[in-house]
């Protein structure tokens, strides 16, 4: 794969003058990437040891706040460091920013230089940790949709984000036509991203008008995480290079359909796929049936991390093919889980519950978590459900409000076992937050829209 680059590769295309920048970024709770712009020569010279930023950028919010409330940092603390240190397996182009390279960061205490429990990369780590304990690696995939508007982000706050306007007309699912008149945005997305080494594989029209998907190929779990904050990253920048913006709002208009991050999870071993038994019923293994099992049973307690805004429960709507239930089906869209690939070497579980702003990291890492859970327990799966599962009145409801799934989080013991009490208190905080400054700021241009208070 092309893209990717030794810290030997960057320091000769330092020295031969073709790469001057280098950016070094970690991905808060929001799933954005943050860090500092280096200049190259003092990168692989110096700071490719390790750099700091302040220990609030793991404590805020979409805005920047520096909310009360965080064990891990506070004003009364002073807002310390910590060490960002440059993971160089993770160096690759950054081809649509000129002569720049990048490269992902792991944040550690600044004191005792242990990884930063709560920070999402840190989770997800913890958790392909006790995979490999189990002999088992996790191979993911992540679906990325998202909306392209009109006009710019500058031009949009400008008119106090009340002219959004998509840039294409009409539902453009798999239209052929319509994407091709978005290709001076999406040929560069396809393209750069190959260029940096993330394995493209194609993208397409979404089923609304303005909305686009990208699709990368599967991955072990922290590549596949870095592909998808990486993609998501870049989309944003190469559409504000045509003059356009980019939005993973899940649900930016209340009679659009909403935009999802479908998560594809299977578990290997040596090589072999793990979920795959050709003897089996649809070709599942009886691992997959207990991983399967805790990923349903615990997904009201992990949802938060799928769906972390009060706008992300507007998705959740019955026929918009956003799931409402937390049960699983045989290639059926409408319910929460859907069984892939039966009878095949490519047989895995999809989540469909999670929005476009959910946190790869994040996500991943509490699935994973479930998954364990229920390998561990040795959990029994239920039988399929069939049919409309919108309409299976005995099928478990995912949360449907912000306040609903804070609670269940709080009140996870699974979650505070696996990821400690300190990690589930601080998102805890993080949920409460975000609900609180809904209740404080929501306008009525915003309930007339359909945000109404949850």
């Amino acid at each position: 794969m092309t893209g990717k680059l030794s810290f030997d590769d960057l320091k000769s295309r330092v020295a031969d003058g073709s790469i001057d920048t280098v950016l070094a970024c970690f991905v808060d709770m929001q799933g954005r990437l943050t860090g500092k712009r280096f200049h190259a020569v003092n990168f692989v010279e110096t700071s490719f040891k390790e750099t700091h930023c302040c220990n609030y950028l793991l404590a805020t919010d979409l805005e920047m706040a520096t909310p009360d409330g965080y064990a891990s940092t506070s004003w009364e603390s002073g807002y310390g460091d910590y060490i960002m240190a440059p993971d160089l397996s993770t160096i690759r182009l950054t081809p649509w920013l000129e002569g720049t390279a990048m490269v992902l960061c792991d944040v550690l205490d600044h004191h005792t230089h242990a990884p930063v429990p709560h920070d999402p990369r840190a989770m997800l780590k913890k958790q392909i940790a006790r995979l490999k304990d189990l002999g088992l690696e996790a191979m993911m995939a992540t679906e990325l949709e998202f909306f392209l508007f009109e006009k710019s982000f500058e031009e949009i706050r400008k008119g106090n984000f009340q002219d959004l306007t998509p840039i294409s007309g009409y539902n453009e699912d798999y239209h052929i036509l319509q994407t091709t008149k978005e290709e001076h945005v999406m040929r560069p997305i396809r393209n750069h991203l190959f260029a940096a080494g993330l394995p493209i594989e194609n993208t397409k029209g979404e089923a609304e008008a303005g909305q686009e998907e990208l699709n990368i190929r599967y991955a072990a779990a922290l590549d596949c995480a870095d592909h998808h904050s990486i993609a998501k990253h870049a989309i944003k920048e190469i559409a504000w290079q045509q003059g356009h913006a980019a939005s993973f709002l899940p649900k930016w208009h209340k009679d659009r359909v909403g935009s999802s991050s479908h998560v594809h999870q299977s578990l290997w071993k040596d090589g072999q796929p793990m979920f795959f038994d050709k003897t089996a019923d649809l070709g599942k293994s009886e691992l997959m049936d207990h991983y399967m099992a805790g990923l349903i049973a615990y997904a009201p307690e992990y949802t938060f991390f799928l769906a972390p805004y009060v706008n992300s429960y507007k998705r959740f709507a019955k026929g918009t093919f956003a799931p409402t239930k937390t049960v699983w089906s045989v290639d059926n869209r409408t319910a929460g889980f859907r069984l892939c690939g039966a009878d095949t070497k490519g047989v895995r579980v999809e989540c469909r519950i999670g929005g476009s702003d959910l946190n790869p990291y994040l996500a991943q890492a509490v699935m994973l978590a479930a998954g364990i859970k229920g390998i561990e327990d040795k959990m029994e799966l239920a039988a399929p459900t069939t049919g409309d599962v919108y309409a299976d009145a005995k099928a478990a409801d995912i949360p449907q409000t912000l306040r609903a799934a804070t609670e269940t989080l709080r009140n996870s013991a699974f979650l505070r076992d696996a990821f400690g009490d300190d990690v589930v208190t601080h998102y805890v905080r993080n949920a409460e937050w975000e609900q609180e400054e809904f209740d404080r700021t929501v306008t009525d241009w915003e309930i007339a829209r359909g945000f109404e208070r949850a």
